[in-house]
């Protein structure tokens, strides 16, 4: 039976990392975007990404990952066992970007894309929200906690 709970928590765990490649390179072609219309479709294809893998992925891999911790009988922590620990520490640690970054950052997104869209054209405010150095800084730490916590998981090195 613990075979299949893993089993679970590693598809669940494709979707999730799915969703956040797909929403990263959908939204690096939209910041190349020159006509309104091409940018406006992408941003919202790569919306859909995030709502129907990235958030919800990211709380199904944490409790998916729990069941098979506890359906393969392993310790959060333990003499020679960190490894589970400390990437549930990192994976839970990315959520502090929701309320610092992406939200307030979403919102000023949102207002520069509704004047592009009355405006009828990508504008510079809208340029800005999306090359924002603070939200691309925390796309990357994303990708680089999630690669650090497939590493864990994989080598299981502590």
């Amino acid at each position: 039976m613990s075979e299949w709970v893993v089993l679970l928590h590693v598809a669940v765990s494709f979707w999730f990392v799915a969703g956040l490649l797909g929403r990263n390179v959908t939204m690096a072609r939209a910041r190349s975007a020159n006509d309104l219309s091409t940018l406006v479709e992408l941003v919202d294809l790569s919306g859909r990404f995030e709502r129907l893998m990235v958030i919800p992925g990211s709380f199904a891999v944490v409790v998916a990952g729990l069941l098979a911790a506890w359906a393969e009988g392993q310790p959060l922590a333990g003499a020679d066992d960190w490894w589970l620990l400390t990437s549930l520490i990192l994976f839970v640690g990315l959520g502090v970007l929701v309320p610092t970054v992406f939200l307030p950052r979403g919102k000023v997104f949102e207002g520069a894309l509704a004047d592009a869209r009355q405006r009828g054209e990508v504008t510079p405010e809208l340029c800005a929200a999306l090359r924002d150095p603070a939200v691309r800084n925390a796309r990357a730490a994303e990708i680089v906690v999630v690669a650090i916590v497939v590493a864990l998981m994989v080598t299981k090195p502590f």
